[in-house]
């Protein structure tokens, strides 16, 4: 059963009103919509839709079945012609020649057919192999020679064009005589399937065909990793000439497609033949959000590209305005592309950034009194100064420890391993694994394997002989975000129920491993706490919009989870079983600062990790969320008022998880910013994200023979 996070307590009005009108942010919803990779084929979608709507309005009979049909078919033949120029931009060229190759095939196909008295298919394939061959012309010098396309494929233009002239001039009056007829070749001109146009049909299986091998081939994606930067296609292995080649082949072929449906449906060489079709197509693939700098298109671009320019055209000409009205309109189509083009691929990512991030209104209430000799459970003291110093240098920011049954320690690096301490001291050291990502929470299940939360990976889990294995990496995606959160991003810690119900942390969905500070200063909970059923192999969310969910760990009657909403300054608790199964509430609120991680003392109490503290100031900055959008927009991030790290803290609390007293490291200097805790066999072991050291002091009062594994799976049973 899913549940959500608990308003804050009620407030006066005033901080009321300021919660509701900070809650939405129309801000983020630019943000989320914009870093949609739907997004932008979208709007010129929404344009082509409104011009077809425009159009049936004004023009008699426009959405009339005749000429749907007709216009579909002009479409199909355009459609071709502007994915071949499609794919030439994708790989950071650019085809000018297309026009002429579509007339040129449109001659081979008109002669073969009405002249040389070919079967259609002959013709269809002669024609399709003239236009490969054309292309390979221009694939010859611009991926082989590497020369520049802009001036290759202008010079092939030309040269195309002069040969059309003369060839058109010399046949054309033989292929208008001609009597040659096929019913095959009138189906392929004027006739079709279900009421639509065969050489749409056509556009579909291409432009589907298209769409695989962009997205799914190696092809494709060698394609786009040209377009985007060849000198790192190059370094990746990637044959640049072989590519570009191939893609020029394939524009030539595309446009030739294209001329066969012409060829068919108009039996017509006439001089003006794909004369614009170049700079029409290069204007509707561009309005349809292809890049003119490369590594950046999709095949539904072009199409939705193509249909607003030839919706555009089709409605003037219907309307009763010249072709000149047309081409004029097309120039400023294209002027206007490319000013899009430019500037919103260079600013899109700065406009998302600098909207991404919005703050809400977040009120901490009390601050708790923590300063020395306060007599509070969390007075300060440097209980942890003294602390032993274990892997001293040999650990580079040790975020969670764990110790197993025999007593070796355990802990994750920046590196993406996972060391082993053991011995005298723990002197020994050991790489047990090497998981990647960032390892954070660490816990052993009942057969002794380590489970592991890999930030940017996900849950995995590494066998006692450091074999590595994937647990999950996805959960159940949010039916109301914009984004898909279905990928797990920031996992961080982690807890195993006795049934094998294996429940994690993620602590924000909307930022990554660099930068999830930000979410603290956000304040708006992207996090969740999710669960991993082994038996099912599922993965569910089961409580949302956590303000960073971290440390999670199962009671001692094994009845809920407690996990820390460590910008939300307070404890939480899921319950897993029992009559209040489902149900989410507060189990300690008004931190005194940002809790981390979370687990197990020996006498049925817990020990709670702050990894940083809170200060009037942080606490009023939270209750302005415009002096904090100032604060992003206006400063370097090592400026920003952040919790203060400075101090290492541990909070021991009892079996109800109230406070009882506390360990501090005042000013850090053995252990700052303290992420994590184990007690084990009468010790107290210290891990933080920012370390250099594994810290360790001696406890009093506590049983030397408790161990975290014993107390979840029971003490091993002696071999026989």
């Amino acid at each position: 059963m899913s549940s959500t996070i608990s308003p804050s307590p009620p407030t006066p009005f005033a901080a009321r009103l300021k919660q509701v009108q900070y809650f939405w942010s129309p801000r983020q919803t630019f943000a989320d919509l914009f870093a949609k990779t739907w997004m932008e084929p979208a709007i010129p979608f929404t344009v082509l839709v409104a011009l077809l709507l425009v159009f049936s309005t004004i023009v008699p009979n426009y959405a009339s079945a005749y000429n749907a049909g007709s216009m579909g078919r002009e479409f199909a033949e355009f459609g071709f012609v502007a994915i071949a120029m499609g794919l030439s931009l994708i790989s950071g060229g650019i085809d000018l020649s297309v026009g002429s190759i579509f007339a040129l095939a449109d001659f081979v196909a008109l002669m073969g057919f009405s002249i040389w008295n070919l079967p259609v298919p002959l013709v269809i394939v002669l024609t399709v192999l003239s236009g490969a061959l054309l292309g390979a012309v221009n694939g010859f010098f611009v991926g082989i020679l590497r020369t520049r396309a802009f001036l290759s494929t202008l010079v092939t233009l030309i040269v195309y064009r002069g040969a059309f002239d003369l060839l058109t001039l010399h046949w054309s009056e033989q292929m208008a005589m001609s009597s040659a007829s096929s019913p095959l070749w009138d189906a392929i001109g004027n006739g079709g399937i279900l009421g639509i146009p065969s050489d749409v049909w056509g556009l579909v299986v291409i432009a589907l065909i298209g769409h695989i091998l962009l997205s799914r081939s190696r092809l494709g994606w060698h394609l786009t990793a040209v377009g985007a930067s060849p000198r790192s296609a190059r370094h990746a292995g990637i044959s640049i000439r072989w590519v570009l080649f191939s893609i020029y082949v394939v524009s030539g072929m595309l446009s030739a497609l294209g001329a066969v449906f012409f060829a068919a449906r108009l039996a017509s060489v006439g001089s003006q033949t794909g004369d614009s079709l170049a700079f029409e197509t290069l204007a509707a693939v561009m309005i349809g959000g292809v890049s003119l700098a490369g590594g950046k298109g999709t095949i539904g671009r072009c199409l939705i590209g193509a249909g607003i320019i030839f919706v555009l055209g089709n409605g003037l000409i219907q309307m009763g305005y010249p072709g000149q009205v047309t081409t004029a309109v097309n120039g400023a189509i294209l002027l206007l592309a490319v000013g899009i083009d430019v500037k919103w691929s260079k600013n899109r990512g700065k406009a998302i950034q600098k909207s991404y991030v919005n703050p809400t209104y977040l009120d901490y209430g009390p601050l708790p009194d923590a300063r020395e000799g306060s007599g509070t459970p969390y007075a300060m003291n440097d209980r942890l100064r003294g602390a032993e110093a274990i892997a001293l240098d040999q650990v580079e920011g040790p975020e969670d420890i764990i110790l197993d049954r025999e007593g070796r320690l355990y802990t994750g690096t920046r590196q993406g391993w996972i060391l082993r301490f053991s011995g005298p001291s723990f002197k020994t050291r050991e790489l047990f694994a090497r998981i990647g990502g960032r390892p954070l929470g660490l816990a052993f299940d009942k057969d002794d394997n380590l489970i592991v939360c890999a930030a940017l990976m996900g849950l995995y889990g590494v066998k006692p002989d450091g074999t590595v294995f994937k647990l999950t990496d996805q959960t159940n995606r949010s039916w109301f975000k914009l984004i898909d959160d279905s990928r797990l991003k920031l996992t961080d810690d982690v807890d195993i129920a006795p049934d094998g119900r294996i429940y994690f942390s993620e602590g924000t969905t909307r930022f990554d491993m660099h930068t999830w500070p930000v979410d603290g200063l956000e304040g708006r909970g992207s996090g969740r706490l999710v669960c991993y059923d082994p038996a099912t192999g599922k993965t569910r969310t089961v409580v949302h919009n956590v303000r960073f969910c971290n440390g999670v760990c199962l009671t001692h009657d094994a009845q809920s989870i407690l996990f820390c909403e460590t910008f939300g300054l307070r404890l939480m608790r899921y319950w897993i079983d029992g009559p209040r199964k489902g149900k989410t509430e507060v189990a300690l609120d008004h931190l005194p600062g940002c809790p981390d991680n979370i687990n197990r003392a020996s006498d049925g109490g817990y020990w709670l990790a702050l990894v940083a503290m809170r200060t009037p100031v942080y606490d009023v900055a939270m209750r302005m969320p415009g002096f904090r959008m100032r604060m992003i927009k206006q400063l370097p991030i090592d400026e920003w008022l952040f919790p203060g790290i400075n101090n290492g803290c541990i909070v021991k609390l009892d079996a109800d998880c109230q406070p009882v007293e506390s360990y501090w490291d005042p000013g850090g200097e053995s252990h700052p910013s303290l992420t994590s805790m184990r007690e084990d066999r009468g010790y107290l072991y210290l891990g933080g994200l920012e370390n250099n050291r594994i810290g360790r002091i001696k406890l009093t009062g506590v049983d030397p023979t408790w161990t975290g594994c014993d107390s979840y799976w029971g003490k091993r049973r002696a071999a026989p």
